[in-house]
């Protein structure tokens, strides 16, 4: 979880209050979802004590610096939801005197920007030391580690504007980057600057890279890599800075900018806003002013509320909890319902800052914190049961002595992996598999719809021990299926796989039969063309009229995607299928 350090004095200034003990600033930070990682050593200066803060919610990043989480204990406390008038918002834009024009050079790479000017504040040392901590934590966690989101921060006061964003060839421009002392060309910082060396995986296979230049042509950064030397290195005592927001999901980069801007705010910035002028079409428009607020509200009925928590809410008290969270609601009735079925309950608004309202069960979770975790009382249950294994389960077991007696090993996979590893690598196409849409990671960004990615995973790692190789799991997949109320469908799904120079069609179809034998059912099989197996060489599994499954020789190129240089067959079974 997202760990921040905060400057002592900076933090109760921004919080409006001191707390008198660890413990009672403990229990106050619950309702951010944190707590007390190590309190301030009082034995330094004031301005030298710092306080270390655990975050433990991943889908609250405007808490990740030290004005997100003093604003939430702030507003918590009583205060007024503050009141952020730089934001255009749709049918409102604000006029902004500055531009950035992003050129269609850039579409196929990295298309999106968004961006604010901060003056009137003079920039102390604690004060950099925050924004760069934000920088880091908004790019590396939320940003994916600047693969979708990163953050560059300039002296506006010198640069010529306006500023263009384009896409160029990386050995035609040169510059001098931050903590360097000579021009280096695009692709040379990525093999001689430490940041270059450290983020090239982003960049390096690119034929076109991002650069940001005012108009006279000087370079402020390469995105999303390292700043020039002179327009992005900010330092105590600059006033006038302009922040910019660069990355791959326009939503996510426009939401990045606007907590930043927020906090800019809260700690006494003056934000003016950015016109953004696109050459090509975007999710918001040719033009878009940022920062900009472009969430919805969400309704949820007071009979949900109860549902979630337990405990009966009035629409007023729903609104009360919610504005101790910031957020503004009022009460409703949900218009899109029948006139009959038509449910009292609340809208509300997320805040300029957060976009994590995605169902009605989000409002509840808030309406909860905000009415107090102390005053939901527990409960014993009620009633009486008997615990005793599914039949899933026992079947389940089953099948894994079974494995276990054909000479596999047992594995234990995550259930999320990244679009590359569960759909390009296996020549998939991706049309039924389930996205997450808010994740920390591109690593984790999918759920997976197959085991056998995880098995040749593994597999791929697996060269420098000796021959054969014999694995298998039996776990859980997720796909989209419209035929569902919720429109996908979880399985328990069995997958196993042999690696062997002498491993065919013939070896995978016996460790089928054997396996239907040992749990007795009956299967027929059809010719199937998987693009995961060789054309020819792989079957379908029928039971009861229906496929539940796949076998055959692992197809050359998905061997060669994953490294993997022996011959490899493989199954794939619903396993719940045959219950």
């Amino acid at each position: 979880m997202p760990k921040i350090e905060v400057n002592e004095k900076i933090f109760y200034s921004l919080a409006g209050r001191k707390w008198n003990s660890g413990e009672e600033f403990e229990q106050a930070l619950t309702c951010a979802k944190a707590e007390l990682d190590s309190d301030s050593d009082k034995s330094l200066p004031e301005d030298e004590r710092t306080i270390k803060i655990e975050l433990n919610d991943t889908n609250r990043p405007d808490l990740w610096s030290s004005a997100g989480v003093a604003r939430q204990l702030k507003v918590y406390g009583g205060a007024p939801i503050p009141e952020y008038r730089f934001f255009s918002a749709p049918g409102s834009i604000k006029p902004a005197k500055y531009k950035v024009i992003v050129e269609k050079s850039i579409s196929t790479v990295r298309p999106f920007l968004s961006g604010f000017v901060a003056t009137g504040i003079k920039v102390t040392n604690s004060m950099l030391r925050d924004m760069i901590q934000t920088q880091e934590k908004l790019a590396w966690n939320f940003g994916r580690k600047r693969r979708s989101v990163s953050m560059g921060i300039y002296r506006s006061a010198i640069i010529k504007w306006p500023i263009t964003y384009k896409g160029v060839d990386p050995d035609s421009v040169s510059f001098v980057p931050l903590q360097w002392d000579k021009p280096l060309t695009l692709r040379e910082i990525l093999k001689q600057h430490p940041k270059g060396k450290e983020y090239a995986f982003i960049q390096e296979h690119e034929s076109i890279h991002p650069l940001l230049v005012d108009s006279q042509n000087r370079v402020l950064s390469y995105p999303p890599i390292i700043n020039s030397a002179d327009l992005g290195a900010v330092e105590v005592g600059d006033s006038d800075l302009f922040v910019e927001l660069t990355g791959t999901d326009m939503a996510s980069v426009v939401l990045a900018a606007s907590i930043v801007a927020c906090d800019m705010a809260d700690n006494g910035f003056t934000i003016e806003p950015v016109e953004i002028q696109y050459k090509a079409e975007t999710p918001f428009g040719k033009t878009a002013t940022t920062p900009f607020y472009f969430q919805k509200p969400v309704f949820c009925s007071l009979a949900r509320v109860e549902k979630f928590l337990g405990k009966k809410q009035s629409a007023a008290e729903c609104v009360a909890a919610l504005k101790k969270m910031g957020v503004k609601a009022e009460k409703a009735i949900d218009a899109e319902q029948d006139s009959a079925d038509r449910s009292e309950g609340v809208y509300a608004w997320p805040p300029e800052y957060r976009n994590d309202f995605l169902h009605a069960a989000d409002v509840a979770e808030d309406i909860m914190i905000g009415c107090g975790l102390q005053n939901f009382k527990p409960e014993r249950p009620s009633d009486f049961t008997v615990g005793r294994l599914l039949p899933l389960t026992r079947f389940n077991r089953l099948v894994k002595e079974i494995m276990t007696g054909l000479g596999y090993q047992e594995m234990i996979y995550n259930y999320l992996g990244s679009r590359k590893d569960l759909v390009e690598k296996m020549r998939g196409t991706g049309d039924r598999i389930i996205r997450i849409s808010n994740p920390m990671t591109e690593n984790y960004e999918y759920v997976r719809d197959t085991v056998l990615a995880s098995l040749i995973d593994s597999e791929s790692v697996s060269a420098h021990s000796v021959y054969p190789h014999r694995i298998f799991e039996t776990g859980k997949v997720a796909y989209l299926d419209q035929n569902d109320n919720y429109g996908c469908v979880t399985r328990h799904h069995l997958g196993f796989l042999l690696a062997d120079r002498d491993a065919n069609f013939n070896i995978a179809a016996a460790q089928i039969q054997t396996l239907f034998y040992y749990i007795n059912r009956e299967y027929t099989v059809e010719e199937t063309a998987d693009p995961r197996f060789i054309a020819g060489r792989a079957a379908s599994v029928m039971y009861g009229g229906k496929s539940i499954g796949v076998y055959g020789e692992i197809h050359p190129e998905v061997l060669e995607n994953w490294g993997i240089v022996v011959p490899c067959i493989a199954a794939e079974i619903d396993i719940e299928a045959l219950l």
